[in-house]
C-alpha cells in the first residue's frame, strides 16, 4: 500500500467539506498538506478524485464518490480496531466525532470537552460546528457520532435526549428605553427593529412566535453569527430574541447588553444529545453521553447562566427519556 491513513483522512475531509480551505479549517491542518495528499492519491490510484472549480471548491468525480465511500469505511474500520484495543486493555480510547449547534459551541464545548478528555486521556474529540439542518445531515451520513443540538424539527431517524430547556428572552442594549422593564411582550416589540438570527430552522422558530400571536416583526437586520447579532444590538440597531445565555453581559466590542424575560407561553428550545438511530453508540460515545448527563441540566449548563423559569412564570420542564423524532418550536 503506497498511501497512508492520514492521506485518506485528508481526502475524506475535503470531500465532506467541498473545499480544501474548509477542510483545512475543520481538521486544523494546512491547505497544502491536503492538496498534496489528494494529488498523491490520484497518482497512486490512477484516477481523478475531484473536479477543481476556480474559487468554488471541489466536486468529486464519479470515481471520487465511490472511493470516498470506501475510504470512509476503511477509516471507520481502522478506528474500530483502535477502540477494540482499548476495550481489550480496559481503557476508553479512540476518536469521537462531536457536532454542536453553532451558537452553543463557544460556550458549551470548551468546558465540556476539556473535562471529558482530562477524565479520558485516551480519547480524541473532533469538533464539527454547524446549524441544525447540517448537524442532522452529518449524523445521517455518519460523519459524526453525536451532536449537541436542539429539538428543532428532528426527523424520525434521529434519536434525541433532552438535557436542559432554554426559554427565549429579549436582548437589548444598555440604556435602551425598555431595558429596565421586568418583562416584555411580543406585542410591544413587534413595531421595533428586530435583529434576527438567520440560521435554517432557527429563524422559523423565532418568526413562529409572532405568527402565533397574529403579529409581524419589523426585521431590520439579519445575521447567521450570534456575536454579530449581539454587537449590533449593543450598538442600538435593534433588539434580538435568543435562547442561549452567555455568562458575559458584554458584546465583542465591550458594549453592555441587557437580558429581559419574554412574557407569554413560548415553547423553549431543549438542548440535548442527538444521534442517528441506525448507529449503535460506541463505548466512547456512551461514556461521553453519560458525561453530558452529569454536566448539563436545567440548573447548570457549561459556559451559560442557567435559565430562571420562575422569573417568567414557567414551570421547569422535566427531562424526557431518550426518544426518536422529538420536535420543538423551531
Amino acid at each position: 500500500m503506497r498511501f497512508t491513513f492520514r492521506q485518506l483522512e485528508y481526502f475524506v475531509a475535503a470531500g465532506q467539506a467541498g473545499s480544501i480551505r474548509q477542510a483545512a479549517e475543520r481538521i486544523a491542518v494546512s491547505q497544502p498538506s491536503i492538496s498534496a495528499a489528494i494529488a498523491h492519491l490520484e497518482r497512486e490510484l490512477g484516477v481523478q478524485l475531484f473536479v477543481r472549480h476556480h474559487a468554488q471548491g471541489l466536486s468529486p468525480t464519479p470515481a471520487g464518490r465511490r472511493l470516498l465511500r470506501e475510504a470512509r469505511l476503511l477509516l471507520d474500520q481502522a478506528e474500530g480496531l483502535h477502540a477494540l484495543a482499548g476495550e481489550v486493555s480496559g481503557q476508553l480510547r479512540g476518536r469521537l466525532g462531536l457536532g454542536c449547534f453553532v451558537t452553543l459551541a463557544p460556550m458549551i464545548l470548551p468546558e465540556l470537552v476539556a473535562a471529558f478528555t482530562r477524565a479520558t486521556p485516551g480519547a480524541e474529540v473532533d469538533f464539527f460546528e454547524a446549524d441544525q439542518a447540517r448537524l442532522v445531515a452529518a449524523l445521517r451520513q455518519v460523519e459524526i457520532d453525536l451532536a449537541l443540538a436542539y429539538d428543532l424539527q428532528l426527523p424520525e431517524d434521529v434519536c434525541f435526549e433532552p438535557l436542559a430547556a432554554l426559554p427565549p428572552h429579549i436582548l437589548l442594549a444598555e440604556g435602551h428605553p425598555l431595558a429596565e422593564r421586568p418583562l416584555l411582550t411580543l406585542g410591544e416589540l413587534a413595531p421595533l427593529p428586530l435583529v434576527l438570527l438567520d440560521l435554517p430552522l432557527s429563524r422559523e422558530y423565532f418568526l413562529a412566535m409572532f405568527m402565533r400571536e397574529g403579529l409581524e416583526p419589523t426585521i431590520a437586520a439579519r445575521s447567521a453569527q450570534q456575536e454579530v447579532l449581539r454587537t449590533m444590538v449593543a450598538n442600538g440597531l435593534g433588539y434580538t430574541i435568543a435562547n442561549v445565555r452567555p455568562r458575559s453581559g458584554l458584546a465583542l466590542d465591550g458594549r453592555r447588553l441587557v437580558r429581559v424575560p419574554l412574557a407569554g407561553d413560548h415553547p423553549p428550545l431543549h438542548l440535548g444529545l442527538a444521534r442517528a438511530e441506525s448507529l449503535q453508540p460506541s463505548r466512547l460515545a456512551g461514556a461521553f453521553a453519560e458525561h453530558c448527563r452529569q454536566f448539563i441540566s436545567d440548573s447548570y449548563i457549561p459556559g451559560m447562566e442557567a435559565p430562571d423559569f420562575a422569573q417568567v412564570g414557567q414551570a421547569r420542564p422535566d427531562a424526557a427519556p431518550l426518544s426518536t423524532g422529538s420536535s420543538g418550536g423551531g
